[in-house]
């Protein structure tokens, strides 16, 4: 189980985390609006225009879901159940929680999981 203080340092990296993510999104948003804001002169300036401004969609799409991921982890410190897998419902080690502070599976339940997805 994870001490106070363990708790403590994974919430600021979560909160840290969390902040990083929704400026993030902020500036990419600002840079959307910024290129749509622009006058393509043909048919390659619209392309390039309409490929970043997917592109830019997906990284934002992306951090939503990590932003989501965040927001679940702070509430499973709130109750008390911060650090357990989801899966089997042993400890996440922390040194994983360390490198992915949100994540919701310990190490052998990730592959496991990973592989039902591609499967």
């Amino acid at each position: 189980m994870l001490t106070q203080e363990e708790l403590k340092y994974f919430k600021n990296e979560l909160l840290n985390l969390k902040n990083k993510i929704i400026n993030n999104i902020k500036k990419s948003t600002n840079e959307i609006d910024l290129m749509r804001q622009q006058n393509p002169n043909d048919e390659g300036d619209y392309s390039v225009l309409l490929n970043d401004s997917s592109i830019e969609n997906k990284i934002i799409e992306k951090q939503l879901q990590e932003l989501n991921e965040i927001e679940t982890a702070l509430g499973k410190i709130t109750e008390g159940k911060y650090g357990i897998c989801e899966m089997c419902e042993d400890e996440i080690s922390i040194e994983r929680l360390k490198v992915k502070p949100y994540a919701k599976f310990c190490i052998s339940c990730r592959e496991i999981n990973e592989k039902n997805r591609k499967g």
